[in-house]
């Protein structure tokens, strides 16, 4: 049992982050719903992926994952009773548009009028995320993300979505981490729909840079008072040393994770300090200098951090000539995925954004840690992720106090899920979750957030 102290063990509490912070918990629809052929839904990238052998650990599917298609009132309540106000989800496309495009399926559109709803019932703020990885394979089937036509079929996804919800709903993410999904998805094969070609990834990034600033744009239009946003996964590049072949590989991979879709959206067009590996990218996709349609205006930037990555060059690695040096060989500590465990990272990557000047606002719309939790005695302490998020929050207080201007936080994630290629090894959730059983029980962390927030 964990100590509830007055000053939840950090010396300050949520009130020292503002009266009108937003502090919430994030879930994805692919990774919590479940109920893939339910109502109307057809199967998404992540369903047909997930059957191929080998690629996700211990052959699990995301097809009943935490069953939030049918438990979504009692785990809103959840998120209630831990003292959060506001709540981050995805709309699973495949179920508002079973056909990719074209007819939009109503029992899908009552399913997230319900959960809006069930969030305003019980005081929360709903956060949409309108694409967080789960493209319907009937789309995949025509190219997907690498399609000329993706950007048609997100107008019109977000279009409907702007005008089914927006009466409500207020607060909007464009994209989820989209370095994450094209270099996973299309180049690295290591998450669905599992291709492995770096023209695919191109055009895919191409795509995508265009889909995060059209979405806001129909967000703009079709929903009065919107805050919108988008999401980037981003992470501290260090070299391993200050040898010149360690700084320039870092620095090839800063451009990839950090840089390669935030600056088109600020109107910079895509980076072109290296100019081996952007030469490589400009003969492999001839329209990627067409920066104005990859502009637009957010109201708030999303970050999402979980670790920094130290970089060393390696002759070996094709085009990036990079490699990690893994937190576990530095001796440095580390997370059950084996992401180092570095505060001080935090804060710097933070303001590192913050130095881009035109970014009006940020939020943390995911930050946590996965540990090898122990469900004894009915109870899971859990101090290690405890002590994460401690140290991440005074991290993120002193960015505060020097001048970035941040208005949220979301812990990922309310309740251990379908993570992906690791499936249900990785358990980053507050709440333990028993996949037989889909029985919840709140871990350690979850009453340390109670505590901080109360």
């Amino acid at each position: 049992m964990i100590q509830h102290q007055s000053d939840s063990g950090i010396g300050f509490k949520a009130s020292a982050f503002g009266p009108d912070f937003h502090w919430g918990v994030a879930i994805s629809a692919a990774q919590n719903e479940g109920a893939i052929l339910s109502d109307g839904r057809s199967v998404s990238i992540w369903d047909v992926f997930a059957r191929r052998s080998g690629v996700i650990k211990r052959g699990v599917t995301p097809a009943q994952a935490c069953d939030f298609y049918h438990r979504y009132k009692d785990d809103i309540l959840l998120v209630k009773a831990l003292g959060f106000n506001s709540f981050r989800f995805s709309i699973s496309w495949s179920r508002i548009l079973p056909d990719g495009s074209g007819k939009v399926n109503v029992q899908g559109i009552r399913f997230y009028d319900d959960v809006i709803n069930e969030c305003l019932l019980n005081g929360l703020i709903p956060f949409i995320t309108l694409y967080h990885w789960d493209l319907p394979q009937v789309l995949q089937q025509q190219g997907g993300w690498v399609s000329p036509l993706i950007n048609k079929w997100f107008r019109h996804f977000t279009k409907i979505c702007a005008k089914a919800f927006g009466d409500r709903v207020k607060h909007w993410l464009v994209l989820n981490e989209p370095v994450g999904f094209t270099s996973l998805g299309y180049m690295m094969g290591k998450h669905a729909p599992g291709k492995q070609n770096l023209s695919f990834f191109l055009r895919a990034v191409h795509h995508a840079a265009i889909a995060q600033a059209e979405g806001g744009r129909i967000l703009r239009k079709y929903v009065d008072g919107a805050r919108i946003g988008t999401t980037f996964s981003c992470s501290e590049v260090i070299p391993a040393t200050l040898n010149k072949n360690d700084l320039t590989a870092a620095a090839r991979i800063d451009l990839l994770l950090n840089r390669l879709l935030v600056e088109p959206l600020l109107g910079k067009g895509f980076p072109e300090d290296d100019k081996g590996l952007m030469d490589k990218m400009n003969r492999e996709n001839l329209s990627w200098k067409y920066t104005d349609r990859m502009q637009f205006d957010m109201d708030f930037i999303g970050l999402q951090n979980y670790f920094p990555v130290v970089i060393k060059h390696n002759s070996f690695i094709p085009i990036v000539q990079a490699s990690e040096v893994s937190a576990k060989s530095r001796q440095v500590p580390y997370t059950a995925m084996g992401w180092e465990v570095n505060p001080s990272s935090f804060q710097n990557i933070i303001k590192r954004f913050w130095k881009y000047g035109a970014i009006k606002e940020l939020m943390i719309t995911e930050n946590g840690a996965a540990y090898n939790d122990k469900f004894i005695g009915g109870k899971i302490n859990d101090a290690d992720r405890i002590n994460y998020f401690q140290t991440h929050l005074q991290a993120l207080n002193q960015c505060m106090k020097d001048g970035v201007r941040i208005s949220g936080y979301f812990a990922w994630t309310l309740m251990d899920n379908f993570e992906w290629a690791e499936g249900h090894e990785a358990r980053f959730g507050l709440v333990y979750v028993d996949f037989k059983t889909q029985l919840r029980t709140i871990k350690d962390s979850g009453y340390w957030w109670r505590e901080f927030l109360r």
